[in-house]
């Protein structure tokens, strides 16, 4: 016998219900069909004499729900389970909804006990600080039920910690924002802002969820190279459930005693950091932010239009223009918001003189710019304010083939120049401070294979290489910590770490550019498949939005971290843009190394 149980919603009735078997025969349950952001998914509790079968399917389907403390799931568990049960614990995401199926209970003769297997293969997990991590590998877990004393009713009395739902439901159910914290890099005297992304709840008071999560601190990850404007301790004042703009878009967020007595500059800084994270999670985001002691006392309160003053979001300055390298091997640029760009040769000595160059990368300034010479030996800096010459190379590869010298350099938020060496007998990363000087030779303890492209982050403290296998047929996209310490003698050394894949999935990445303050843009192909163009987040998901317009043969792409301005990339049709809904658009037949600043 067969019964259909289906989940409830509250504005719509969920379509796909799934067949509950009484028998231990595999089956699996369904994932719910993709809803409209904007609907709010409820589960209806256990019906009175539900088989177990129905109550492990009820409960499943009860995850992917908007409970906002899920109380209809924990309606399906009884004993040590509804005491111990954190399901805030971690999400573990399948490709599929889990399999379940029923196996042999502890006491084979007993009537009073289930046990059932959930099963399926894992694609991510998001763990208690909602960062969010690709994942690997089979899912096994069990689910006991019993049937209580009192009622006859059966119920789940030992699960696994967490929750776990299929992957479209993920996609329904959360939503990635990015939470702000402060770099060590200043900025004109501003303090440099980090992204730290993490996934909450969509419909589930993400507003307060992200608040909270603000408090606590950067993720693991990032929390070496970050620092937060908030006291040790803070939290929100005790009582506080819920946080709501009013009808003048100002937040008023009540604090704990731990912020009571902060100075007045240190209270705005806590309020950018609110007013940037709000921003990214709400499309009209905040305009002021008031933050409260735990008597109800005004601390300070910031508006957006005062929030550049205390802190640098993202590259700190709007880019002019964006840059290739022209057909005669100078650099030109165009300017970034014309429709129909027409380029030409910048000042100086990298778009007038007479050195050829395969590549270039401009300071975020745009008052300087570095070129790698057409053979790949020599990097030079130079000036796009003045005519000057370039003078001698900063950077010298001992490379015996162009292919194994030095790559397209980077400039960070910092004005630090990077660049790597692909010599096979002295592999090297190098930054330069400021762009001049002896180059400072990066230690990377985690890498392995050859660096093919960097690129580093306006933050600074953030770095994306493309790594090349020995083989040179597969080749990954990483993305590693920048951490600095200084020495005694006032050097600092500089290593990159904890280098993760963000491209798990790709066999081979050709081509990447930092496209936001945590999304990346990737030309890449999947093991047997077509070169393809996608976004992904630093954390190595997949962000919501349109598919890019499709373009063949890319061998290179720019982006700004301004996510409103075009793509630019090298195909086989030349130089071509892309700007926001519509197609890509030819600048010029030849051209190569196409670059924003950075």
């Amino acid at each position: 016998m067969r019964m259909a149980v289906c989940a409830g919603v509250a504005a719509v009735l969920l379509a796909g219900c799934a067949s509950m078997p009484d028998s231990g025969d595999l089956r699996d349950v369904e994932s719910t069909p993709r809803q409209d952001a904007q609907v709010r998914v409820f589960a209806l509790p256990p019906p009175d004499d539900a088989a177990p079968s129905e109550i492990v399917q009820g409960f499943l389907e009860a995850l992917t729900s908007d409970d906002p403390n899920y109380e209809t799931a924990r309606k399906y568990l009884a004993g040590d389970a509804l005491t111990e049960w954190r399901p805030d614990a971690s999400t573990t995401v399948l490709a599929e909804g889990p399999n379940r199926y029923a196996v042999a209970s502890r006491t084979q003769e007993s009537d009073e006990e289930r046990v059932y297997r959930l099963t399926g293969e894992k694609t991510a997990r998001v763990d208690a600080q909602n960062a969010y991590e690709p994942a690997e590998g089979s899912y096994r877990e069990t689910v006991h039920l019993t049937r209580l004393e009192d009622s006859g009713q059966w119920r789940i009395d030992q699960l696994p910690q967490g929750v776990v739902m299929g992957k479209s439901d993920f996609q329904r159910t959360y939503v990635s924002v990015n939470k702000y914290y402060f770099t060590s890099a200043t900025r004109s005297g501003q303090l440099g802002t980090v992204a730290d992304p993490i996934y909450v709840r969509r419909q589930v008071d993400p507003v307060t969820q992200m608040v909270r999560s603000l408090l606590q601190g950067p993720t693991r990850w990032l929390d070496p190279v970050a620092r937060t404007g908030f006291p040790s301790g803070t939290a929100l004042r005790e009582g506080v459930e819920s946080l709501t703009p009013d009808d003048q878009n100002k937040l008023t967020v009540p604090l704990n005693d731990k912020a009571d007595h902060v100075a007045r500059d240190k209270c705005d800084e806590m309020a950018a950091q609110l007013l940037l994270t709000l921003q990214d999670l709400m499309p009209t985001g905040v305009d002021e932010v008031e933050l409260q002691g735990p008597e109800g006392k005004k601390l300070c309160s910031l508006g957006e239009d005062r929030t550049d003053a205390v802190a640098a979001h993202g590259a700190g300055n709007d880019p002019e223009f964006e840059y290739f390298i022209a057909e005669d091997k100078r650099l030109v640029r165009m300017p970034v918001r014309s429709s129909a760009p027409a380029p030409e040769a910048v000042p100086g000595a990298l778009g007038a003189g007479d050195m050829s160059f395969r590549s270039a990368a401009v300071a975020r300034d745009e008052d300087r710019a570095a070129g790698v010479s057409l053979d790949g030996s020599d990097l030079y800096v130079g000036s796009l304010a003045t005519a000057s010459s370039l003078g001698e190379p900063v950077v010298h590869s001992e490379g015996q083939t162009e292919g194994d010298r030095l790559t397209t350099p980077s400039w960070d938020g910092r004005n630090d120049l990077w660049v790597a060496d692909r010599d096979p007998d002295n592999p090297r990363l190098l930054m330069l401070r400021n762009g001049e000087g002896e180059p400072v030779e990066v230690t990377t303890p985690e890498l392995d294979g050859r660096i093919k492209a960097v690129r580093v982050a306006a933050d600074g403290v953030r770095i994306a290489l493309i790594l090349e296998q020995d083989d040179g047929k597969s080749s990954s996209l990483l993305v590693g910590r920048i951490e600095r310490e200084s020495g005694g003698s006032g050097d600092t050394a500089v290593s990159i770490v904890d280098l993760r894949s963000v491209t798990p999935r790709l066999e081979e990445v050709r081509a990447m550019s930092w496209a936001g303050d945590s999304r990346l843009v990737v030309v890449g192909r999947e093991s047997g498949g077509v070169q393809q163009m996608r976004y992904v987040q630093v954390d190595g998901s997949t962000p919501d939005g349109p598919e890019l317009a499709a373009l063949t043969g890319v061998q290179e792409i720019a982006a700004s971290e301004d996510e409103s301005l075009p793509l630019v990339a090298h195909s086989e049709d030349g130089i071509v843009r892309l700007s926001s809904g519509s197609q890509w658009q030819q600048v010029v037949e030849n051209g190569a190394a196409p670059v924003y600043p950075g």
